[in-house]
């Protein structure tokens, strides 16, 4: 699956450079955004980084006629401290007009949930108001990874490294990642387990900030991402289908 998503992101890109002077314009046009990587630290509590997506490949349809704006503004009365937002069109539903509208409609600092191959998607990031993005480190090799590091500081954003085993993370310590996330989820079976992010903790210990993503659905599951040593939970799923996403990232903020 993660194979097929990135041949379509590298379809999507072909097209994008096509409309590289209108991207880099766009994005040098852009106030700079609040800050991603400030927003998660020196916090009381764990920080929620609340997603907005409509679909996922192993979870099908999440939501139907998802009203972007007014989701946003529930996350941020809840307390969010960032949101998520999914811009990959092909599997996840994703619209780049989702993120300007979140962030317009929040005042949060959104990372841009997306399969980030090349420089110019970052500046793209840029251009539709994000305030970071993420970097998979399944989907890029090291050299890939530290050029893309330099790309997105200096477009001015913050970078949330992706990683799911213990040899990506060690690969993202060494090149100096500042916001390192543990995905649950196994990229290729889509198994979901706490146990990835708990049996990592310790060998983050030196990074700046971790969050914890994937598998976050009660009050429970963030105390145990807290117990762990995580600043953060990403959480998709449960929030987009609640009936109160308010509450339920007021009880996650544990």
């Amino acid at each position: 699956m993660l194979d097929r998503i990135l041949d379509a992101t590298r379809e999507r890109v072909v097209d994008l450079r096509a409309r590289r002077a209108t991207v880099m314009a766009r994005a040098e046009a852009m106030p700079s955004p609040p800050s991603f990587r400030e927003a998660l630290s020196g916090l009381s509590h764990l920080g929620v980084i609340a997603e907005i997506k409509r679909r996922s490949p192993s979870r099908g349809r999440l939501a139907v006629d998802l009203d972007v704006p007014a989701l946003a503004s529930r996350y941020a009365e809840g307390g969010a401290v960032a949101l998520s937002v999914l811009t990959e069109p092909a599997f996840f539903d994703g619209d780049p007009a989702d993120l300007g509208a979140a962030q317009k409609a929040s005042g949060l600092p959104v990372l841009r949930k997306d399969f980030i191959l090349e420089s110019l998607q970052v500046w793209e990031a840029r251009a539709m108001g994000a305030s970071a993005v993420l970097l998979i480190a399944a989907a890029l090799t090291p050299n890939e990874m530290l050029g893309l590091l330099d790309d997105v500081e200096h477009a001015g954003l913050d970078a949330m490294v992706e990683v799911h085993n213990p040899e990506e993370a060690g690969i993202a310590l060494d090149l100096g990642a500042r916001i390192v996330g543990v995905n649950n989820r196994d990229l290729g079976s889509f198994t979901v387990d706490l146990v990835v992010a708990e049996a990592m903790a310790a060998q983050l210990e030196m990074a700046p900030l971790k969050v914890a993503e994937s598998g976050i659905f009660t009050s429970a599951d963030a105390l145990r991402m807290k117990a762990a040593g995580y600043d953060a939970v990403l959480v998709g799923e449960a929030l987009v289908k609640s009936d109160d996403p308010t509450r339920l990232i007021r009880e996650l903020s544990v």
